[in-house]
């Protein structure tokens, strides 16, 4: 094996013995930030974000950024192992964190460290570890893009089994409530929120988008939390539900609002408009650079700090989606190593070309 990819391994085992949480990274910030000091690169710090640029960094030339983030979720009840202690068996490195999304953080340390020393490449390069990606934080990239100049592109590295996820849904988080009036339940008063938000569940479970993405499908609306009432014999005034709203790239979150409000009687305010749904063009560098190297691509279904980057980004690293947030997570090390592979080749098409 390769001595990269041996320390790409051994820089993975370390992180996994660092509990790092969201909003609780700073320990394996310094991790990653004295790694980066010890090859040679003069690492930034803002908050639990870690950041480099390539030695030859010109101004005139276009920017690519490598990002992936070092925070994980909390390990679920159901792991058998010690979530803390990375562990290899049968080929496969356990540990939390370790698919999600650490193969795709030293997986593309290794490619940065590879092109770093050039100064005959087409893009500047720029390494990002950063925060707060599990829980879509405000302290995380979204911080650091303005401290980083004009950026033209990226790759942001997740579990793709290094496939290209060339767009990805957007999530719109809707806090709907029903209003009625309330009365005894023994008697005819009252007017039952209950009812009312009723109707409206049943639309929001029903109702189907016109439009139909080749890359994402069909929108989704679900329903996932409900509350209302005090006790058993009062008609509830009003009851609040949640709708968990996953859009495609054919339609921004201010025209799926519109039609949403047009139609039901409750009210419906959304948390937050950050996570958008984003795409990359087919015939955009990155992704003809993948597609010669015989890389499928696809919409992902799921989201990622992407959504907050205002310029072309390709989604792709080591690992599989379906074993994050699982007990007993792992990642073979083949794959973080033929991932140290692909992501070099993808980059060579890219900034050699």
């Amino acid at each position: 094996m390769e001595t990269s990819k041996v320390e790409a391994i051994e820089l993975l085992s370390r992180m996994i013995a660092i509990p790092s949480f969201s909003r609780e990274e700073e320990f394996v910030a310094n991790l990653i930030e004295n790694f980066f000091k010890n090859h040679g690169l003069k690492p930034q710090r803002f908050l639990n974000n870690v950041w480099a640029k390539c030695k030859h960094f010109d101004d005139a030339k276009p920017t690519l950024l490598l990002n992936s983030h070092l925070d994980t979720v909390k390990p679920s009840s159901g792991y058998t192992r010690d979530p803390f202690t990375a562990t290899i068996n049968d080929g496969k490195l356990y540990g939390l964190g370790s698919n999600d999304a650490g193969g795709s953080v030293v997986g593309l340390i290794a490619t940065f460290l590879h092109f770093n020393e050039r100064a005959d490449l087409n893009y500047n390069l720029i390494i990002a570890i950063t925060a707060e990606e599990e829980i879509s934080g405000k302290n995380g990239i979204e911080a650091l893009l303005p401290q980083l100049g004009t950026l033209n592109c990226g790759i942001v590295g997740e579990p793709t089994g290094m496939q290209m996820a060339v767009a990805e849904k957007g999530l719109l988080v809707l806090d709907c409530v029903a209003m009625g009036r309330a009365g005894h339940a023994a008697r005819d008063e009252g007017d039952n929120a209950i009812y009312k938000a009723l109707q409206d569940i049943q639309w929001f479970k029903d109702f189907q988008f016109e439009r139909t993405s080749p890359l994402l499908g069909k929108n989704k609306m679900s329903v996932t939390m409900i509350e209302a009432g005090t006790q058993h014999n009062v008609v509830p005034r009003e009851c609040r539900f949640t709708v968990d709203v996953r859009l495609n790239e054919l339609y921004d979150f201010e025209s799926a609002l519109e039609i949403i409000r047009s139609t039901v009687t409750s009210e419906v305010k959304p948390r937050g408009m950050r996570i958008k749904s984003t795409s990359i063009a087919m015939d955009h560098p990155l992704v003809k650079s993948g597609l010669a190297l015989g890389r499928s691509h696809y919409g992902s279904p799921t989201t990622s700090d992407k959504a907050l980057m205002p310029f072309p980004t390709l989604k792709i690293g080591p690992g599989e989606s379906e074993r994050s947030h699982t007990a007993d997570e792992f990642i073979y090390l083949r794959e973080i190593e033929e991932g140290i592979d692909l992501y070099v080749a993808l980059l060579n098409g890219v900034l050699l070309s």
